[in-house]
């Protein structure tokens, strides 16, 4: 009896010990340019937070920069205030990161779209250019005229990985379909522009194409809005877009941000936080396309097989999806 009370007590003291843990950590999200609202990227990072509270009943603070100086302001304060784990979202991130990171060693930070190598920091970067691969197929199989778009935001390596990978899924059902690009801008205000968005798209749609891929942030809803004015089709980007113009959307490339914020406050809870870079493709679910009752009539039996063969395809390697990252010397134009 003495040997079971102690067992239990000991299972109580645990299970009470994992209850506070959960309840002491202080999660936090700082958003990249464009609002936590910009309908892709940064919402999937929201959307990632709430269904970590929804889960756990754990509340997180958050922060919507609105300049490139509130970085490294909103981590400082969130650091000194006893945050912990605070997850900051886009590539631009970076610098400040690192800076507040060494000032707060004993906080966990993380990082979504880049790496800081920092012994308290998570790295989490995704293989784009896979998801891209996907929606280049589905777009050349759609689009009659043999044309198709793409718009990006920023202009960096990041995006031209988006770029690389739709065209090369694009060319892969016929050679010689023609693939537009434009990028929206050198600066941070290119993830915020959606009327500059529409004019890409429609000088596109214009040339001929048929359907226009944006990864753009909220730019992106310029884009999807001229297509689906035009008569035309979009793909969205890293959250589920489809109901944005329901059956004027082809589909989206989904990348799993929402995960990778959601993992990250569960993990410090639960102490199975890890540091380092993690790399999440089509292998590990981190990037995807997306089918719905939105977009559903858009997708043949044909397209649907075809994509899935893809996937299965880049994930054995039999298919070799072209890292514009690794190699900035894109193989197809």
């Amino acid at each position: 009896m003495k040997k079971f009370l102690t067992i239990t007590a000991a299972a109580l003291m645990s299970a009470v010990s994992a209850v506070a843990m959960a309840a002491d950590i202080k999660p936090a999200l700082v958003y990249d340019l464009g609002g936590k609202f910009d309908k892709s990227f940064n919402e999937a990072a929201h959307r990632g937070a709430e269904a970590y509270k929804a889960e756990t009943g754990t509340e997180y603070r958050d922060f919507e920069i609105s300049n490139d100086t509130q970085r490294e302001q909103a981590m400082r304060n969130f650091a000194r205030k006893g945050y912990n784990p605070i997850v900051v979202i886009g590539f631009s991130q970076a610098s400040a990161l690192e800076k507040v990171a060494k000032e707060f060693p004993d906080t966990q930070f993380g990082i979504v779209d880049m790496v800081v190598d920092l012994p308290n920091v998570r790295s989490i970067v995704f293989k784009e250019h896979e998801g891209s691969y996907l929606v280049g197929l589905l777009a050349g199989m759609s689009a009659e005229s043999k044309k198709v778009g793409f718009v990006g935001g920023m202009d960096i390596p990041l995006i031209r990985r988006f770029a690389c990978g739709y065209v090369q899924g694009a060319k892969s059902v016929d050679a010689s379909i023609e693939v537009y690009q434009n990028m929206t801008g050198t600066t941070g205000a290119a993830w915020n522009d959606p009327v500059k968005g529409g004019e890409l798209a429609k000088s596109q749609i214009d040339r001929g194409a048929d359907v226009v891929f944006h990864a753009a942030g909220g730019t992106g809803a310029g884009v999807l809005q001229a297509a689906a004015d035009a008569g035309k089709l979009g793909i969205g980007v890293d959250s589920n877009q489809n109901h944005l113009h329901s059956g004027k959307i082809l589909t989206s490339m989904i990348k799993r941000v929402d995960i990778a914020v959601s993992n990250a406050f569960g993990d410090l809870a639960n102490d199975k936080w890890t540091t380092g870079f993690r790399v999440l493709g089509l292998k590990e679910g981190g990037v995807g396309w997306a089918l719905d009752d939105h977009n559903k009539d858009l997708i043949t039996p044909e397209m649907k097989a075809a994509v899935e063969q893809a996937q299965a395809d880049i994930i054995s390697g039999k298919i070799a999806v072209h890292d514009y990252m690794s190699d900035s010397t894109c193989p197809v134009k």
